[in-house]
């Protein structure tokens, strides 16, 4: 299974996982969500005013949050019909779009040391979940959210991480 990967960092952080971190987390859960065709996404990396704007706009929550997923959604016409009329010329997609994942560094880090999780094995789960998010699945109802839950389960235990729904809190 091929998958594009367009890393957006338009924020510096420590200990940032790296493109191909990203790469292999998103392609684990690709894989096991039964995903078989190439697809090409986004993962953008954004201070907590960006997607706390995002979060506002998009859901309705003035806060910061740790992941958004914005899904691609197909235009109602043929795409290349679109960019003929605007470019003049006959363009193609290599691969599908997928969509878009909005990480907050800054939440995740946070979150992590809350949780006594290590920072990298935080940013999988934030990517598989985000995967997860654009493929459809969800978690607005507690039988959705248990499959959704058991899969990234299954997914990060497949990457040697440990359960992130099971962690003793920071008491400071």
């Amino acid at each position: 299974m091929t998958m594009r990967l367009d890393l957006q960092q338009a924020v510096e952080a420590e200990d940032l996982p790296e493109e191909h971190d990203f790469q292999r987390w998103c392609e684990a859960a690709l894989v096991a969500a039964g995903q078989e065709t190439a697809v090409e996404l986004t993962i953008r990396l954004c201070d907590n005013a960006e997607i706390q704007q995002l979060n506002r706009d998009f859901r309705g929550k003035d806060k910061p949050t740790n992941v958004l997923s914005f899904p691609f959604e197909a235009l109602p016409i043929d795409p290349l019909q679109l960019l003929d009329a605007y470019a003049g010329d006959t363009a193609q997609l290599d691969l599908p779009l997928l969509g878009d994942i909005v990480m907050a560094p800054e939440v995740i880090a946070a979150e992590a040391q809350a949780q006594g999780k290590m920072l990298h094995d935080h940013f999988a789960h934030m990517s598989i979940h985000g995967v997860l998010h654009l493929l459809g699945y969800d978690h607005s109802k507690s039988t959705d959210a248990e499959a959704m839950e058991r899969l990234e389960i299954d997914i990060l235990h497949g990457l040697g991480i440990a359960n992130p729904y099971n962690y003793i809190a920071d008491s400071g």
